[in-house]
């Protein structure tokens, strides 16, 4: 892993400990960006395992994208959703429980989720997708 790499990944794990240990009072934005955590149950373990996401709002709830930084596998957390839909989804101060709908390309509904969190998250998705032979999957979840 390159430093900035690296780098890159502990400032993220610092922003997600922030947001989980004030409660949601920091940690909602990430350089602008709207960030929501979302609590799986792994789909091994049966542990609860907590992601920060970017994240975009559609008719259905709240689009988040399991690009994985353009990694060619899936992130871990999507394989949880897939097996386990029902998650927890925290967005500053509030936590709900919500269904994870899991979309592809192709799907409907994709399009419009994808282009959604693609302009909030300052076109990024576009450039992993290019990254990676993978389709990357769209998660809308919609609160329970």
């Amino acid at each position: 892993m390159s430093i900035a790499t690296t780098v890159f990944v502990k400032t993220l794990q610092a922003h997600q400990a922030l947001y989980q240990r004030s409660g949601g009072r920091l940690g909602h934005k990430l350089l602008g960006i709207p960030t929501l955590l979302l609590t799986t149950t792994g789909r091994k373990t049966g542990k609860k395992r907590v992601s920060a996401l970017t994240y975009a709002t559609v008719p259905t709830g709240y689009a988040v994208v399991a690009s994985n930084g353009g990694a060619r596998t899936n992130p871990g957390w999507l394989h949880n959703v897939t097996a386990n839909p029902g998650v927890t989804v925290q967005i500053g101060r509030e936590t709900f429980p919500a269904t994870a709908h899991v979309l592809y390309p192709g799907d409907e509904g994709y399009g419009d989720a994808w282009a959604a969190a693609n302009a909030v998250n300052k076109n990024r998705y576009h450039a992993y997708q290019k990254m990676t032979p993978r389709p990357i999957p769209v998660v809308v979840l919609s609160r329970v």
